[in-house]
């Protein structure tokens, strides 16, 4: 029997011919390839956060389970932190910090990364606010689009510079750099509230509740990323749906050209990298901006 293995990244990856995606035809050993390459731009986002990994040892076509919990027989280039959950006991989660890290997730069949919004040294003060747009069904990519736009419009005014994530399935995700001084509890009041002052101004477009019913024929502005434990997809990662899109970081000026949320592949993402999107530093969220948003709600 041939030998399916090879070394990317100093990690051995086994049955590299193993089919993943069908079309465009992508092996485990393509995406360690990928990931391996594009991993300079991920780590720029990723590295040091707790990570959730979907999973999908036999490819799109077998079984796939998130997995945040290290399990025995991880690899060593997959870091671990011990974080302790509400209910005050402690458990283990992977964090990566170099290519080597990430390839070795992939080793195990990981085809999506999803990131807390927080580093593992302060995990009680969040570094990254993220909003995503999720439409019903019969709305169009045009629809999400300029919600995103106009949500920057909204956060610019309050104070709040953002750049901007093609999610790779339907969405937009809108992501603001903090400084780490504000808690969960000041994060989450702020997204729910921005949601809901979107909500509440245009009832026609946007819900700020996760009811599918609610959702009928609007958007729901998704804040419920904004909370400790929570996760949202990894800029550039590999999306387990057809086609194999990736969450590809887009600029402002690009969007209002872009058609989908699925427009990136992984031969795309690499050749664009971070190139033509602004990262603004990170913003301080400080109580004012909070109470900002409170008083335009209620001024409605």
């Amino acid at each position: 029997m041939p030998d399916d293995s090879e070394t990317v990244a100093g990690i051995a990856i086994s049955s590299a011919g193993r089919v993943i995606f069908d079309d465009p035809p992508l092996t485990k050993g393509d995406l360690a390839r990928y990931y391996d390459r594009i991993a300079p731009a991920m780590l720029e986002e990723i590295a040091d956060r707790p990570l959730s990994l979907l999973r999908l040892p036999e490819g799109m076509a077998g079984e796939r389970f998130f997995q945040k919990h290290p399990g025995k027989g991880f690899p060593a280039s997959l870091k671990v932190v011990e974080i302790a959950e509400s209910d005050g006991a402690r458990h283990p989660y992977v964090y990566v910090t170099d290519a080597a890290g990430i390839v070795a997730a992939v080793q195990m069949g990981t085809v999506e990364f999803h990131v807390w919004g927080a580093c593992r040294d302060k995990l009680d003060r969040p570094d990254r606010l993220v909003f995503d747009f999720d439409p019903d069904e019969a709305l169009s990519f045009a629809d999400v689009r300029q919600a995103a736009l106009d949500l920057r419009v909204l956060l610019a005014d309050l104070g709040l510079a953002s750049w901007a994530m093609l999610s790779g399935g339907k969405g937009v995700h809108v992501i603001v750099p903090l400084k780490r001084t504000a808690g969960w509890d000041r994060v989450k009041l702020f997204a729910r509230g921005v949601a809901t002052l979107m909500a509440q101004s245009q009832p026609a477009r946007f819900v700020a509740e996760m009811s599918k019913a609610k959702r009928k024929g609007r958007i729901f502005i998704d804040w419920l990323r904004n909370e400790r434990g929570a996760t949202a997809i990894a800029p550039f990662s590999v999306r387990a749906r057809p086609g194999a899109p990736v969450a590809c970081p887009v600029g402002w000026d690009e969007l209002p050209e872009i058609t989908t949320a699925a427009a990136f592949s992984t031969v795309a993402a690499l050749e664009r990298g971070w190139s033509g999107v602004d990262r603004p530093p990170p913003q301080t969220l400080s109580p004012g901006i909070v109470d900002a948003v409170e008083a335009r709600r209620a001024a409605l």
